[in-house]
């Protein structure tokens, strides 16, 4: 379950950096209470994922889900550029994201208490 509420914290964190832009510096109201209830989401999902992921692992993927998410949407949605070398930076960035999946609970634990 904690890969799952990772997952969802970090498309919750598309979703607040979106509404983010979209509240114009929070003074558009709905986008602004928007990108407040996803980023309490967001942060509540993280937390949560953090009880049985390593936090590295956990921040890189929630942190990569983000920022490929935020920049496929803002290619998508906003007319941000599209290049070659975004693509294959963003598909870099996936790759590492499934990787870092793969490898979690593969390596031997280490109790440093």
């Amino acid at each position: 379950m904690a890969w799952f509420y990772l997952i969802l914290a970090g498309l919750s964190e598309i979703v607040w950096a979106f509404g983010l832009k979209e509240s114009h510096g929070f003074t558009m109201l709905g986008w602004s209470l928007l990108t407040v209830f996803f980023l309490i989401i967001s942060f509540g999902l993280f937390s949560v994922s953090m009880k049985s992921i390593p936090i590295g692992t956990a921040y890189a993927v929630f942190t990569g889900i983000g920022a490929a998410g935020t920049a496929i949407i803002g290619m998508l949605f906003l007319s941000e550029g599209v290049s070659f070398w975004k693509i294959i930076s963003l598909l870099v960035l996936l790759t590492g994201i499934i990787g870092l999946k793969l490898v979690d609970g593969s390596e031997p634990e280490k109790d440093g208490r």
